[in-house]
């Protein structure tokens, strides 16, 4: 199964999205915190396959400063963006070819995101 990054401080999103995520046929690594997910990230060895972020998190780093951190490392990297109140500043610090979802959404929404921009991604080796 494609393992799928997702940063997520609230526990019932957590649950929310890793079991949309395993319906859909991905396997869920949840970070409570951007901090929690740069780690993950930083010693990822191409394990992750995409970053789902929240925007607004607990602790220093927002999901824009991730979805930067993610882009650093793997440069192509898929990102869906999650927000219920910063969809609008999607436009100016979201990272290209990235996708944002408003909350709420449906779990379906969620998929056909992530399997847009996979489908479209750079193959890596």
């Amino acid at each position: 199964m494609p393992v799928v990054l997702v940063v997520e401080d609230e526990e019932l999103l957590q649950s929310f999205i890793a079991d949309a995520l395993h319906d859909g046929g991905f396997e869920a690594i949840v970070a409570s915190s951007g901090e929690e997910a740069v780690t993950l990230l930083q010693a990822d060895n191409g394990q992750y396959r995409a970053l789902v972020t929240d925007i607004d998190l607990k602790g220093k780093m927002d999901g824009w400063e991730v979805a930067q951190h993610a882009r650093e490392i793997q440069p192509e990297f898929p990102i869906v963006y999650m927000s219920g109140a910063s969809a609008a500043d999607w436009t100016s610090k979201g990272v290209p070819n990235s996708v944002m979802l408003s909350k709420p959404f449906a779990p379906a929404q969620l998929l056909t995101a992530l399997a847009n921009l996979l489908n479209n991604a750079t193959p890596t080796a």
